[in-house]
């Protein structure tokens, strides 16, 4: 288990480059993903093997602004050569931003043998791992997702309650978003009326749990980090960002490593920073 974390729920490049005939195999219980928010790069180069999903037009409801149904999300997996007993690896860009958004979907839906390769695309691509530009086209099989897990998810309810609660809120924006100054990372859409963060909500970045290269950071600097803003573990942590994508790379530093109890809260600033009357606070 690499760095003594909570989990085993990361790979390494290495570990997938090793496996990679399994990865392209149909008949394979292996299965490779790679989730970014715009596909032309993955359309370009990726693993050999890797299944491209669109963060944005595949794995979320494309009315309700919300993650899949059940339904939709089986369809999806099973579409595409996923079972539910298969051991899935998740890779993407943004050190992972999307991917960490997908394990955290995955597990909601109840797949235990799911994965993050550490690093993402990036490294992938740095460091010289294979490549190509072949799609694969793996034969269509049943997904039965069990679930949803709830556990890991909290909605406006919890957030309000959390507040009242004094439960420890992280904040994974950037320092102007989290301070109101701007509503969205520059050239992204700012989906939210209001800016500024919910109330007691403490700033830790997303980045802030990777390293330079996109690989996840030791158990050790990971709970420096969080022990620096009073958060060790003993209450549950609801993470948040701007659309939920973000905070997953904190919700999975958090409960997947560390094995804190955290929770995801996917509506994130879209949903709270366009409540009528929810309470918010600005500047640092």
């Amino acid at each position: 288990m690499a760095n003594d974390y909570a989990n085993d729920v990361l790979v390494t490049a290495d570990w997938v480059e090793e496996r990679l005939d399994d990865f392209q195999d149909d008949d394979s219980d292996h299965r490779l993903v790679e989730v970014d928010v715009d596909t032309e790069a993955y359309e370009e180069e990726h693993a050999p093997g890797a299944i491209g999903f669109n963060w944005e037009t595949q794995l979320q409801d494309q009315t309700q602004r919300d993650i899949l149904e059940k339904a939709d999300f089986e369809e999806l997996l099973g579409s595409h050569g996923i079972s539910e007993d298969d051991t899935v690896v998740l890779y993407g860009d943004n050190s992972n931003w999307f991917a960490a958004y997908a394990y955290w979907q995955f597990k909601y839906y109840g797949h235990d043998d799911v994965y993050l390769l550490d690093g993402g695309r990036e490294y992938w691509l740095e460091n010289d791992y294979p490549t190509t530009d072949e799609e694969p086209d793996f034969s269509e099989t049943e997904y039965d997702a069990a679930g949803p897990r709830e556990t890991i998810r909290a909605y406006r309810d919890d957030v309000e309650k959390a507040i009242e609660r004094g439960v420890p809120l992280v904040d994974v924006r950037s320092p102007e978003e989290y301070s109101g100054e701007v509503l969205a990372p520059p050239g992204l859409q700012e989906t939210a009326q209001r800016g500024g963060h919910i109330p007691g909500a403490k700033n830790i970045s997303w980045a802030a749990v990777t390293n330079d290269d996109g690989t996840f950071k030791t158990r050790e600097e990971l709970e420096e980090l969080y022990a620096e803003e009073d958060i060790s573990g003993d209450e549950t942590t609801v993470a948040y960002c701007r659309i939920g994508e973000r905070s997953s790379v904190a919700w999975f530093a958090l409960h997947e490593l560390l094995g804190y109890d955290a929770v995801n809260y996917d509506g994130s600033w879209t949903e709270w920073g366009n409540l009528v009357s929810a309470p918010i606070e600005k500047g640092e």
